[in-house]
């Protein structure tokens, strides 16, 4: 199995070779770029999040900086917002629905490492792909784990660490996060008045 089939399905591997270095070296440089960018250069942000991306749909913006791993395993629907700060390590894919919204300082990381100090020293990584559906709310300093799904409608509080996978539309925060409530009507009618 090459190490790119490893990458996206939690098998140990070293990301040393396959061009990898090269495509993460790639990435960084693109990110680097966009990073430099005036706030007066809107439209050349948008040429360049289409470029660095797996792809992105209508009206993506993300406020600088950004990092990522690759950039090219990061695949976002329409509507999309993330203010700044936000760091995406890509080594497995990263799939965004259409109206998310990510607040500052949030960090989606589909790599890790084993916990086992020998096999940690191989220097040997994990990957599992992050989704995040339709309609998701990230608060800021959100730090969301390898292989977790947060499902459509739902928010996710300021500074919870997302260790497993969250159902849709709820409300769930803390360290680990944890569903707090269902979204109901009442959300609504609090701020229609």
């Amino acid at each position: 199995m090459s190490t790119r089939e490893k990458m996206n399905i939690g098998e140990l591997y070293t990301d040393m070779g396959e061009g990898l270095p090269e495509e993460r070296r790639a990435g960084k440089e693109r990110v680097y770029d966009y990073n430099l960018t005036r706030p007066s250069e809107e439209e050349k942000r948008q040429r360049m999040l289409k470029d660095m991306m797996g792809s992105l749909g209508e009206n993506g913006w993300i406020e600088p900086p950004l990092r990522v791993a690759y950039g090219t395993h990061i695949h976002i629907g329409n509507n999309f917002y993330a203010n700044f700060n936000l760091t995406v390590v890509d080594d497995a894919t990263v799939t965004i629905g259409d109206n998310v919204m990510i607040a500052p300082n949030v960090t989606l990381a589909t790599a890790g490492h084993p916990i086992d100090p020998e096999i940690r020293a191989t220097g040997q990584q994990f990957s599992l792909p992050i989704v995040i559906e339709d309609n998701v709310w990230l608060g800021m300093g959100v730090m969301v784990n390898p292989g977790v799904t947060i499902g459509r409608n739902s928010v996710i509080g300021a500074g919870s660490v997302v260790t497993k996978s969250i159902p849709a539309d709820v409300v769930a925060a803390g360290v680990p996060c944890r569903v707090i409530r269902p979204i109901t009507a009442a959300d609504r009618e609090t701020f229609m008045k």
